[in-house]
């Protein structure tokens, strides 16, 4: 069995988990489709924080407290560049972090593709998955706020909620460069050639549709032959954890397992989804054309994520 997950954020790293350890146990073969949209330069370095979520989470280094970045990390080089003034200050890089982001940058500005450079650093963490960038192109997730002129102006998504918190008055978003993008190599080979296809509890706004802003990744999700299932990011009416409840409310979306469920659409009326899996709390949920099903999906340990994913990847 050929498993692919579209995945970002900290829940979809968790949610990966699952997914691995499933797969162990009937022998199957997964491909974690990655949303770079996060991604940005800082201090000259390339940043790619859903990437290295997934890494660190799979590689046992991620720090279980914070739910990102590095266990046992220090910040020298953060206070230092506090000391000189350095911008931004808003965003800030562990010790251990800068690292990985030091021999990224390395290896790109020496002519090598993302999606290269992910199975080299990837080969440090054996995250017992093939990480896929979506591209190997800029893609950026950008929030468009009101200006102090009355126009608009863009700012980096990190910025909208990192040192914004999400609580500015925003439009909407933009994923800049995806019109020019293309796939990474291998990831529309991955999809479709899939014997299903997840999309995972992450954000939908921010996580997942930058991943299919791809030109030709919605339409090889869509049209593939396998069987496209979703597990709601929305417990009860809220996030699990973030905020994609304000993403949600910026494209005017309901926060709800069935508004999410509706965003994504169902295959036949053409959106994305065969399958629906939303929380127990969330049982009455109905999406047009897609079938629902409800399970536990709360993250607690490693076992209740696989037993997530098997109710998934049975609904397929």
């Amino acid at each position: 069995m050929r498993i692919v997950v579209l995945t970002g954020g900290i829940g979809g790293a968790r949610f990966l988990l699952g997914v691995r350890a499933y797969a162990r146990q009937v022998g199957a073969e997964v491909t974690a489709v990655v949303n770079v949209g996060d991604d940005l330069r800082l201090h000259g370095l390339r940043v790619c924080p859903d990437l290295d979520s997934v890494m660190y989470t799979l590689g046992g280094g991620a720090d279980p407290e914070r739910g990102w970045g590095r266990v046992g990390e220090s910040w020298t080089v953060k206070d230092e560049l506090a000391a000189y003034g350095a911008e931004p200050s808003w965003f800030g890089l562990g010790d251990k972090d800068l690292a990985t982001h030091l021999v990224r940058t390395t290896m790109l500005d020496a002519g090598y593709p993302l999606h290269q450079v992910t199975e080299a650093l990837a080969t440090r963490w054996q995250p017992g998955v093939r990480l896929l960038p979506a591209t190997n192109d800029r893609l950026e997730t950008h929030a468009i706020l009101s200006a102090d002129d009355g126009g608009q102006r863009a700012i980096h998504f990190q910025e909208w909620w990192v040192r914004h918190r999400a609580q500015v008055p925003t439009h909407r978003f933009v994923f800049v460069g995806a019109d020019s993008a293309k796939p990474a190599p291998g990831v529309t080979e991955a999809i479709t050639e899939a014997d299903v296809v997840l999309v995972a509890p992450s954000n939908p706004v921010v996580s997942i549709t930058p991943i299919l802003a791809v030109p030709g990744l919605r339409e090889a999700v869509a049209s593939g032959p396998a069987p496209v299932v979703g597990v709601s990011p929305i417990i009860g009416g809220a996030p699990v954890r973030g905020m994609a409840d304000r993403c949600l409310e910026v494209i005017g979306v309901e926060c709800s397992a069935a508004g999410v469920g509706r965003l994504y659409g169902g295959r036949s009326a053409g959106g994305l989804l065969d399958g629906w899996l939303v929380a127990e709390e969330d049982a009455q949920t109905e999406v047009p054309q897609v079938s629902v099903r409800a399970a536990p999906l709360r993250m607690t340990d490693e076992a209740a994520t696989t037993a997530m994913v098997r109710a998934a990847v049975e609904m397929a």
